[in-house]
């Protein structure tokens, strides 16, 4: 269920597009300061908006604070890897009905894939088929020995 802020109720709200680009600095650099991030940042906003984004993104506890120096040091208080897995979760619950079919078709169709990317997909669903072939079978073996 959603709240008002369309978050799911207990979830840490997910980050905005401007939010996403501080953390994708604060992961490849690791813990840095205000002038930090705006230097690593493409477009090179202002150095008070990006103090006020990192401020949300505390509230948000998308960040941490080390006020240990005089310069505050910001790092991400959250993975990446955990960050795209509840993106992607949300799209695809959002747009694509929990079809995660309806949502690589239409990554594949949208944009060329690399010959490269092509084989790590390929690669991947045939880890996810094998991962499934052992998973029914202990559930098989299960079932005979419930049986006897």
């Amino acid at each position: 269920m959603r709240d008002r802020t369309n978050r799911r109720r207990g979830d840490r709200p997910e980050p905005t597009s401007a939010e996403l680009e501080i953390l994708d600095v604060l992961w490849e650099h690791g813990a840095s300061s205000v002038a930090d991030v705006v230097a690593k940042l493409p477009h090179r906003p202002g150095y008070t908006t990006v103090l006020k984004l990192l401020q949300i993104m505390l509230s948000k506890e998308l960040v941490s604070r080390d006020e240990s120096e005089r310069k505050h040091r910001y790092e991400a208080a959250v993975s990446r890897d955990d960050t795209r897995t509840r993106l992607v979760g949300d799209l695809l619950d959002r747009a694509f009905g929990g079809s995660s079919s309806r949502l690589v078709l239409h990554a594949l169709s949208s944009r060329p894939a690399s010959a490269h990317e092509l084989d790590e997909i390929e690669e991947t669903i045939a880890q996810l088929r094998q991962a499934g072939r052992k998973s029914r079978d202990a559930g098989n073996s299960r079932d005979r020995r419930r049986r006897r």
